[in-house]
């Protein structure tokens, strides 16, 4: 019997406990063998889930990267702004890296995890996992086949959901670009670069934005309403109100994400005493949060070829993009999972099919498109065979530099020039 590929998790919150959960699932293709977590709950909870022995427990990654190394494999997924350090220094030890998105905050923190990673010769595959969505690999099918012509225009949503948005980027851990990074990047960077993954070859050669945040600020305040949502006279008429994002939720038995992040022990009891004294308490016309609620991403590409993206906070659809594709033969239309492709000559509308989600796994985020990431990733270092990976360290850079230069472009109310090595002015 072969061994499993085998793993360390920096970081064992939500996203890299939910990856760690492919050893649970496929135990005889992946081992998670350590863990670092500063928080006791997390770090002791992941340790009971795979049976890690105490010696390969760590509160500081700084620790775990002195061993030698034990694991075949890195997980890093740390908070935005912790990204780089540990995935150079796993790179410099020699771990093959999973990075969630995004890959780090700053353009510099970037280059410099995909130039350790190059340097030291080892896999990295970072978390843009709409790639791995089977409905987003038929669309590139779809282009690369020729039946809609030459793409001219595609038009990409993501609406992020009322609640989800007031959740993670009003009084979330991504409220705030100085305490992590501004919300196109932190939300929307694999939306940038499934435009460049579907246009191919094309080169982007200018980008503009615009976008603010519009909606959760103080002046937009009700009258009568307090700081907290559990002692707000107004509380039943708001639609951001933290009773019913996570008190109802708990009390309906869902115990699972957003309740899940608000306190170690998502009870009644446990969620009150979070709402009453933690940020998710707190009213989201009151909180420290600066980033956008909605922005705009304008795209030329060589030849005159256009793209459009849109990011909005204030929609009933959470998280399920919407993309519309326009070529000189035909059109594709995609909401979510409903894909179509329209032929001009025939005049035929076809709904198309696509690989559908596996059976017998728990990662079924984003379409189950974070099992088929993980698949794939562990495919590729168990064969060493980096065709699995969809988005290498350049290919990966490429598309974080675009959102560098959405953002650049947003501030200073000006068209950004993208050069041939995606670097901009």
């Amino acid at each position: 019997m072969e061994k499993p590929v085998t793993a360390v998790v920096i970081g064992a919150g939500n996203r890299g406990s939910n990856y760690a959960a492919f050893a649970l699932d496929f135990p005889e293709k992946f081992k998670v063998v350590g863990v670092a977590e500063p928080r006791k709950f997390r770090r002791e909870k992941m340790q009971q889930a795979h049976n890690i022995p105490d010696d390969s427990v760590f509160s500081d990654w700084v620790h775990l990267v002195k061993l030698n190394k034990f694991a075949d494999v890195a997980i890093v997924t740390t908070q935005d702004q912790l990204h780089k350090d540990p995935a150079v220094a796993c790179a410099n030890v020699g771990y093959h890296i999973l990075l969630e998105k995004p890959m780090a905050v700053t353009e510099e923190d970037c280059r410099a995890i995909a130039e350790a990673c190059e340097k030291n010769k080892v896999i990295l595959s970072v978390c843009h996992v709409l790639r791995y969505y089977p409905a987003v690999k038929k669309i590139k099918d779809l282009i690369e086949s020729g039946v809609i012509g030459e793409v001219v225009n595609i038009q990409h949503t993501e609406p992020v959901g009322f609640w989800h948005f007031a959740h993670s980027y009003v009084r979330g851990n991504w409220r705030n670009e100085e305490s992590s990074s501004f919300s196109l990047l932190a939300k929307s960077c694999h939306d940038l670069d499934l435009l460049r993954y579907w246009m191919g070859d094309v080169r982007c050669t200018h980008v503009s934005s615009f976008g603010s945040l519009h909606h959760f600020k103080k002046e937009n305040k009700p009258a009568g309403s307090s700081s907290r949502c559990l002692d707000c006279s107004v509380e039943k008429d708001c639609p951001y109100s933290a009773k019913k994002i996570y008190l109802e939720k708990v009390k309906q038995g869902n115990t699972g994400w957003p309740v899940s992040i608000i306190c170690d022990v998502p009870d009644i009891e446990s969620v009150t005493d979070a709402l009453k004294n933690g940020p998710y308490g707190r009213c989201v016309y009151e909180c420290d949060n600066d980033v956008c609620d909605n922005q705009v991403v304008n795209f030329a590409f060589e030849g005159g070829r256009t793209a459009t993206f849109t990011m909005i906070a204030f929609t009933t659809d959470i998280c399920t993009r919407k993309t519309k594709v326009f070529g000189t033969k035909g059109e594709i239309i995609c909401d979510d999972s409903d894909l179509y492709h329209y032929d001009f000559n025939t005049g035929k509308r076809e709904k198309c099919g696509f690989e559908k989600p596996p059976s017998g796994t728990r990662l079924s985020g984003h379409g189950y498109a974070d099992f088929y990431l993980m698949d794939s990733f562990v495919n590729a270092v168990k064969t060493q065979d980096v065709s699995y990976i969809n988005t290498g360290p350049q290919d990966t850079l490429a598309s974080h530099l675009l959102v560098f230069a959405a953002e650049k472009s947003r501030k200073e109310n000006r068209i950004i020039t993208i050069n041939e090595d995606y670097s901009y002015n």
